[in-house]
């Protein structure tokens, strides 16, 4: 099983940030007690013909995101040709929802959805030497068409088997994102109840949100060994006795970690007991999609919160001493005095870590239905939240220098510092470079298209 690397002319991606790859370890979980299974992350090992030697292995699966698309085509291409007889198996949110994006000689088969039930059966059947018809949840080249058997949407997190970390062992201590580092991830929950027009997550889940129980999710993260654990959900806040539960478990059994979550604005306002409760358990961070800073961008893109809910949120986590992860959207509509504004902004909250985003039509979203007819390129090398795939109102080269002032600006140098100091001394030299890195790209974003 491969996680990909990113592509060269994408932004951000292991430079900035590598999450454990939990959908192959899910994946591998469900299949490892009768088969030998190999993960191989090529964030960091690059050595495919290697492995594909030594290990030998009968099939090859890929994940993807839609930035991933051109590079796992290209690796399963080379897997073909040189290894004809490896049966090839791509899955992942672009499989989910744009599975004709995988129509090529060099894959085989398309898993759409929850993969680890339908992976088990797909090796099952060729264990069997059987056909894959009906196996709900995959898609295949049929003549000049695709071949799609629809599944049922999982309601039941809690019936796969705990993700199987010990195969990415040799990896674990360079997960991380900025100062979190070794850092775990856990999925505790699935959907979302709200219908943001960008995002394509409550529609996989049929606008349903599906919780796992807190007793189960008080075992696993008994089975993690490191301090730092990210929730790899869609939203983790939004049932909020349940994460009172949860918490209430995790004292008992005296599990204490350094957590990060998801939170909406709108949910933290409702729920700032849940915030305490949570801070005296370890909760350290939070995700925010803040997302504008106007009201009418919110109501544009469906978002269900406002400026005023933004504003209190933040000073709910900030009273509590948590570290906001604070997600902006950029519209390509921006103009100078947009810019200027949302700087503006962003130091009146008083935040450490705003990051921006350019707003992005992905497959799969109502967004992109709206707008795909005016998409200025389709290369998914560039669908990674910076490059914009929309017409923007300033001339480009002009739209990243602003982005690039936005990112360099939106916080104060008492902020930057204080965020700074939160890395392990040894890791700060490492900053600067990064960050000159990311500057050159985002100022130079232009040029790709």
């Amino acid at each position: 099983m491969i996680q990909p690397a990113k592509a060269q002319r994408t932004i951000g991606g292991e430079d900035v940030f590598i999450f454990e790859p939990l959908a192959l370890e899910y994946l591998a979980a469900g299949i490892n007690d009768k088969h030998d299974v190999k993960i191989l992350d090529m964030r960091f090992d690059k050595n495919l013909d290697e492995v594909l030697e030594d290990f030998k292995p009968n099939v090859v699966g890929i994940t993807s995101y839609t930035v991933n698309v051109n590079t796992v085509k290209g690796l399963f291409e080379r897997i073909k040709k040189d290894h004809p007889a490896i049966f090839t198996v791509v899955g992942g949110h672009h499989a989910t929802v744009a599975a004709e994006d995988f129509v090529t000689p060099f894959i085989d088969l398309i898993v759409m959805g929850e993969g680890v039930l339908v992976f088990k059966e797909i090796i099952s059947r060729l264990e069997k030497r059987k056909g894959f018809e009906r196996i709900p949840g995959i898609a295949y080249k049929e003549g000049s068409g695709l071949v799609k058997i629809p599944s049922d949407p999982i309601t039941d997190l809690d019936i796969f088997p705990h993700p199987a970390r010990e195969l990415t062992q040799k990896y674990r201590q360079h997960y991380f994102t900025e100062w979190m580092k070794p850092l775990a991830s856990i999925r505790t929950s699935k959907g979302c109840p709200f219908r943001c027009n960008f995002c394509a997550l409550w529609k996989l889940t049929d606008g349903k949100y599906i919780r796992r129980k807190p007793e189960n999710i008080v075992k696993e993260l008994a089975e993690i060994k490191e301090d730092f654990v990210f929730f790899a959900d869609d939203e983790s806040l939004v049932d909020a006795e349940r994460m009172k539960t949860l918490a209430r478990l995790l004292k008992e059994a005296g599990i204490k970690k350094r957590y990060f979550l998801y939170g909406r604005s709108d949910t933290i306002i409702k729920h700032p007991e849940l915030i305490k409760i949570w801070k005296e358990i370890g909760l350290e961070r939070v995700f925010v999609g803040l997302e504008f800073f106007k009201d009418e961008d919110l109501q544009y893109i469906n978002k269900g919160s406002t400026v005023e809910n933004n504003k209190e949120a933040v000073k709910i986590l900030q009273a509590n001493g948590i570290e906001i992860y604070a997600s902006f959207i950029v519209r390509p509509e921006f103009t100078k005095e947009d810019f200027k504004a949302f700087k503006n902004y962003c130091r009146g909250l008083a935040l450490s870590f705003p990051t921006f985003s350019v707003l992005t039509p992905l497959p799969g979203t109502d967004f992109y239905d709206e707008v795909k007819g005016k998409l200025i390129t389709r290369n998914y090398d560039l669908f990674d939240f910076i490059h914009t795939l929309l017409p923007t109102k300033l001339p480009l080269d002009e739209f990243y220098n602003n982005l690039n002032f936005l990112y360099m600006n939106a916080k104060s140098p008492i902020k930057a510092l204080s965020f700074m100091m939160k890395y392990p001394l040894k890791e700060i030299p490492k900053l600067i470079p990064l960050t000159i890195k990311l500057s050159k790209q985002i100022k130079n974003a232009y040029k790709d298209y």
